[in-house]
């Protein structure tokens, strides 16, 4: 099966047992029409959840997700194939709201010795300069790096927040998803991954056998994410043309809408405080 369909068919299941838990508001008047977010990174779920919400405040809009793993969204906003990408990496002629900030949590197994490391061990670890987990303090087995897709918004800025842009050996391991990272490093004392926050964080609140790695004696959590303290994060964007539509207009206000900022919360740390 495709990973483009299951993402879509895992988020959908998700869907459906949280639309049920969410806050009811009413309709709005406002801008009707049709609008396409495209995207190919984690951000599906969160995705789904707004335009699902947005449909039902806004009568008339249907918001159509195009996510393809494999995609380039930024190209196609330039193109006028669709009206946002959602991506971390601003574009110079593309306008940018910016609605959500992610932590990007470096995973090892739980019984991985190494605790602790700071970003320029971080760095030097996925940049292929330190191979051997003895130099972390670790035990003396080869480092296994888990890497993500080159196009996926959470490999860039992973690598521009550490310095090593083009600098991940091709010799790491490409998984899609922050699931498959997890599940690959759990039960492997060499492998070690990076993800979105919220599916680590709750990767060990339900025993998943992970552990998130301390960097500069700062914890990985959602109040260090939010006030800058944890270094490792990046802005989730919603990128488009400058002349846009009124209910693309629409959509992008609600994101930083409280109603729409209680969903963004539910998977990510929300832009506004």
């Amino acid at each position: 099966m495709a990973p483009a369909f299951m993402m879509r068919m895992q988020a959908a299941g998700v869907l459906c047992l949280l639309v049920g838990a969410m806050p009811a508001f009413p309709a709005m008047p406002g801008p009707a029409g049709s609008l396409i977010v495209a995207g190919n990174g984690p951000e599906l779920r969160m995705i789904e959840q707004l335009a699902r919400a947005f449909e039902k405040t806004h009568l008339g809009s249907v918001v159509d997700i195009q996510w393809e793993v494999s995609s380039r969204p930024i190209d196609r906003v330039k193109s006028g194939e669709a009206d946002f990408a959602v991506t971390a990496q601003p574009d110079q002629a593309l306008d940018a709201v910016p609605i959500a900030w992610d932590g990007i949590a470096v995973v090892v197994y739980i019984a991985n010795p190494t605790k602790e490391m700071s970003t320029q061990q971080v760095a030097a670890v996925f940049s292929g300069k330190v191979t051997r987990w003895a130099a972390m303090g670790g035990e003396g087995s080869a480092i296994q790096l888990i890497d993500r897709p080159l196009n996926q918004n959470i490999r860039q800025s992973f690598e521009e927040v550490l310095g090593i842009v083009g600098q991940i050996p091709p010799s790491a391991r490409v998984v899609r998803s922050d699931e498959s990272a997890m599940s690959t490093v759990a039960g492997s004392l060499s492998s070690v991954a990076f993800t979105s926050l919220r599916p680590a964080l709750d990767a060990v609140k339900y025993g998943v056998d992970v552990s998130l790695v301390i960097i500069d004696r700062v914890e990985a959590a959602e109040e260090t994410v939010r006030d800058g303290r944890y270094k490792l994060r990046r802005p989730v964007l919603l990128l488009s043309r400058k002349a846009t539509t009124p209910v693309a207009g629409a959509f992008a206000a609600f994101a930083l809408s409280v109603e729409g900022q209680q969903i963004v919360g539910e998977m990510y740390v929300p832009y506004m405080p």
